[in-house]
């Protein structure tokens, strides 16, 4: 059985990463964190308002996400402090980078995969806004994320899934069972 263990989950926006790991967390006894949640802390450092659940969806933060794509060191940030914290501590992190990141045999890998429509009623129920207001956000920010990523370390995110040990299509299933099926992986991965 593996002693110390963390589970990096990664996927498009909206796709349940969020959820999922609090239930992993939960069930694990780990700690989570969350990529967006420390990029937030550095907009807040510099000025910017992100109080709000949403904030990624709002005004604000698209200038912000205008700034970061003319400043690198936001993300390189982020990722270092993620790399530091998965290779420290058993955790679950969301993260768009690190799968691609960290090569260590603890760090369970997984991706969840799901439509733009699917993705965009999820955001569309979780922010209170229209379908159509989430769709044109998601395919934003998925472009928006390619183009950073691509830029900044040379993958193809959601393209080049061979750092990932397994892949989940949200899409499938309802939530519950999705949250079983991760917690199933997880336990058979480390021994349990």
């Amino acid at each position: 059985m593996v002693n110390k263990f963390s589970v990096v989950i990664s996927g498009w926006p909206a796709v349940g990463k969020t959820t999922i790991a609090a239930k992993l967390a939960e069930e694990f006894g780990l700690v989570m964190y969350n990529g967006g949640d420390i990029l937030k802390m550095l907009a807040a450092e510099k000025d910017y308002s992100t109080a709000s659940e949403d904030w990624w969806d709002t005004a604000e933060a698209k200038k912000f996400m205008r700034e970061r794509k003319s400043d690198p060191s936001f993300d390189k940030k982020v990722d270092k402090k993620l790399s530091e914290l998965v290779k420290k501590e058993g955790a679950v992190i969301t993260s768009y980078t690190l799968p691609w990141l960290v090569k260590e045999e603890s760090v369970i890998k997984l991706w969840l995969r799901g439509s733009t429509e699917n993705r965009a009623r999820r955001m569309a129920n979780r922010d209170s806004i229209s379908f159509a207001e989430a769709k044109k956000i998601i395919t934003l920010r998925d472009d928006e994320n390619k183009k950073i990523y691509r830029r900044l370390y040379g993958f193809s995110f959601g393209e080049d899934l061979t750092v990932f040990d397994y892949m989940l299509n949200t899409d499938r299933l309802p939530l519950d069972p999705l949250i079983e099926i991760s917690k199933l992986i997880v336990r058979r991965q480390i021994g349990g």
